[in-house]
């Protein structure tokens, strides 16, 4: 099988869009859609159903998932090994910021253990633009959130969105609910107003940021409560429990990205490395 095939399909699985893989391979929509139907013939198997507007995966387009990562992780893996003596530019990672105390500092170590000729260079925002960054080629991989029932990524670990405040429980009494939320396009902003607004809390909402210093920083002045990843919960901060009756939050995941076309030294298996050491799990092979 076509190796560029089989990254453009697993694209297409991370991603669930043919607009999206086609930017992320930097190939045109018309090209995926070609691979793909070869990717077909050779493997005398309907990969693709529609459903409404959209496309998804056969029951055969899910078995070859699993394949496809295998043979472009090992693809990677021996050309990474190949080239593990040549000098490379820097490996590009995208953070959003609301990780960079709970995540990022575990995943850099094992990169510098793994990798310690290698430099690194950090870039932190929002989950949505790191997106973005991944499609255009300008980061290498991603720590992201993704919905518990999504492909995308290597899993890092399962989150779960909580309340909180900076040690001023009175602001869960007030008639009016002050509001310090990351941006709108996070997960947990979302849930929150929904929530609040189908048990007819009243609520303002005092701020947005998609900076994580600057959320904690105020809501440890007492300006207001947020919702974030209980992992990103740091000293100084309390967890709200659940007599306080808030809206409940949603589980997530925290991945990690390849860029389709891989640094020298980031492919898959590297990847799927990092993650299982990261939650706990030794790869001896």
């Amino acid at each position: 099988m076509d190796i560029e095939a089989l990254r453009s399909f697993i694209a297409f699985v991370d991603t669930g869009s043919f607009t999206r893989a086609a930017k992320q391979v930097c190939r045109t929509q018309g090209a995926v859609s070609m691979q793909m139907k070869k990717l077909e013939e050779e493997t005398g198997q309907v990969l693709f159903r529609k459903n409404g507007r959209y496309l998804t995966l056969t029951e055969q387009g899910q078995s070859l998932v699993s394949y496809a990562r295998r043979i472009v992780g090992m693809h990677d893996e021996v050309l990474g090994s190949l080239a593990s003596h040549a000098v490379h530019p820097p490996l590009r990672i995208g953070c959003p910021d609301d990780y960079a105390e709970s995540v990022l500092p575990q995943l850099t170590e094992l990169l510098i253990q793994h990798l310690p000729k290698q430099s690194l260079r950090i870039h932190c925002d929002c989950s949505t633009q790191l997106r973005l960054m991944l499609d255009n080629g300008e980061i290498d991989i991603a720590i992201l959130t993704r919905a518990p029932e999504k492909e995308e990524g290597y899993l890092l670990k399962h989150d779960s969105g909580v309340w909180v405040h900076g040690g001023y429980p009175e602001l869960l009494e007030k008639q009016i609910l002050p509001l310090v939320m990351y941006e709108a396009d996070c997960k947990f902003h979302s849930s929150a107003i929904d929530g609040l607004e189908k048990q007819a809390k009243n609520y303002h909402l005092v701020c947005t940021t998609s900076s994580a210093t600057a959320i904690k920083s105020l809501i440890k002045r007492g300006v207001g409560i947020s919702a974030m990843a209980r992992s990103s919960v740091s000293p100084g901060l309390v967890v709200v429990d659940q007599t306080a009756k808030l809206p409940e939050l949603p589980a997530v995941d925290i991945v990690l990205a390849v860029a389709p076309i891989p640094h020298p030294m980031m492919g898959a298996a590297m990847a799927a490395k990092l993650c299982a050491e990261f939650r706990g799990i030794v790869i001896t092979h």
